[in-house]
């Protein structure tokens, strides 16, 4: 901290938005927890009792963030980089776009490569089916062998179809 002293040191205010931020979504997180009945089953433990918790997490890292911005105060930081960003945010709402229609397979492989392009792998042509194969194995778990329901596209289609022995 060039040039200030301690009396004259600022809050962080990045870190106080976030400490409001951490803060608002553990209320909300609480108050939805409230509403859940809470029959404690054998161990006590009852379906409010996660969110509860993850509640008071959230809620220590607020306070945590508050102190930080005020024992800290303002702190210069690095611009951000905004094209790995776009390309995971995009990535994001192509999966969420297409998971209907093309499938969990096809819509999340997209959404590996753009993770992949975010982290410096240029090559699409390589992390689209690399991503696909990935997502199919995934699928295939969930669905064969955890009986999960997760969106089903031609490719998932045409795959339980070889596995019956009958074309999709």
């Amino acid at each position: 901290m060039s040039g200030s002293t301690p009396g004259t040191r600022r809050p962080d205010g990045a870190t106080l938005v976030v400490a409001v931020i951490l803060a608002v979504i553990a209320v909300v997180i609480w108050r939805d927890a409230a509403r859940l009945p809470q029959a404690g089953g054998y161990a006590g433990v009852g379906p409010a009792d996660v969110p509860r918790w993850i509640a008071l997490g959230l809620g220590g890292l607020s306070l945590w963030s508050v102190i930080e911005a005020f024992r800290s105060g303002k702190v210069e930081r690095e611009a951000q980089n905004t094209g790995p960003i776009l390309w995971i945010v995009g990535g994001l709402a192509a999966q969420l776009a297409l998971l209907t229609t093309v499938g969990f397979s096809i819509a999340t492989g997209l959404l590996f490569a753009a993770t992949a392009r975010a982290f410096g792998k240029r090559n699409l042509l390589l992390t689209v089916p690399v991503g696909i194969a990935f997502a199919l194995v995934v699928y295939l778990i969930f669905a064969g062998l955890l009986k999960l329901s997760l969106p089903a596209g031609p490719l998932e289609d045409l795959v339980w179809g070889l596995f019956r022995g009958t074309p999709a």
